[in-house]
């Protein structure tokens, strides 16, 4: 579904027909044929698993963003309503309230066990990169469906991402940059990661621009942009980004994933350094 969010602004900038069959097809897959969870939630199917029961919050970014584009542009109102919907249902399972940030996954427990426990967290990861959907996806959510000022779930959304920012403030690194279990230190393994770093760059700066959250949040960003640029070599590539991560069921898991550069870095690097220049404007 990623690209199809892409596609979807350029159908707007430029109403090229054929490319309406296209968005149509697969936002109506996203809407009608995605396999869900237990209450509806879009389960993160991947090409490698099903991930049966699964909510990740990768999904925001990767399927909704898209589904919410696509309902505006093909006027499927019902497709921008499930958008919300799906929002509020994974951030529901996924926010973790003594922390202010995100578990990377929940899965429901299959079957009624004659317990009152609904699901897990998984490994309890709060993986960085997994935040960084977030971090991203919330402000670019704003803005897309032109919430307003007062909207409750502008509101709402401004004071889980404030949240969030918060917590991500207490645990930037010296060097600007986040580690890839971001309540875990470095001594323990969890390495020092640009990709969610370059993520929570951009969101910040560009809700910080928008006045979603406070201008304190400004200096973060900027010591963790100048973090990124150091990570980028002289062929323009950024370095230091941990390779594609399914979800864990233990904290080394996460540690034990190799860096390596990978596209989504690059992109997440040229989206923070965009946002990056808005402040010199």
């Amino acid at each position: 579904m990623a690209p199809m969010l892409t596609l979807a602004y350029l159908y707007e900038d430029c109403k090229q027909r054929e490319y309406e069959p296209w968005l149509d097809a697969w936002a109506a897959w996203a809407m009608d044929a995605l396999p869900r969870t237990r209450f509806g939630g879009m389960q993160h199917s991947t090409y490698e698993a099903e991930n049966r029961n699964e909510l990740w919050g990768d999904t925001l970014m990767m399927a909704v963003l898209p589904l919410a584009k696509i309902g505006l542009v093909l006027r499927r109102p019902r497709y921008v309503e499930e958008a919300r919907r799906q929002f509020l249902l994974h951030v529901q399972y996924l926010f973790d309230t003594e922390t202010g940030l995100f578990f990377h996954g929940w899965k429901f427990e299959d079957g009624d066990r004659g317990g009152l426990r609904l699901g897990h967290n998984f490994a309890r990861a709060r993986w960085a990169r997994g935040n960084s959907w977030l971090t991203i996806a919330i402000p670019d959510f704003i803005e897309m469906l032109e919430m307003q000022e007062g909207d409750p779930m502008r509101v709402w959304l401004v004071d889980v991402l404030t949240a969030q920012c918060q917590a991500l403030k207490r645990l930037q690194a010296d060097s600007g940059m986040w580690r890839t279990l971001l309540d875990v230190p470095e001594s323990e393994g969890s390495y020092e990661e640009a990709s969610a770093t370059a993520g929570f760059v951009y969101g910040m700066l560009k809700a910080v621009r928008k006045r979603y959250i406070g201008k304190e949040f400004e200096e973060v960003a900027v010591k963790a942009v100048k973090a990124v640029l150091g990570k980028v070599n002289k062929d323009g590539e950024l370095l230091d980004v941990s390779f594609g991560t399914a979800m864990g069921s233990t904290l080394q898991h996460y540690k034990d994933i190799k860096l390596t550069s990978m596209p989504y870095g690059q992109a997440m690097a040229i989206m923070a350094l965009g946002e990056f220049l808005r402040t010199f404007i």
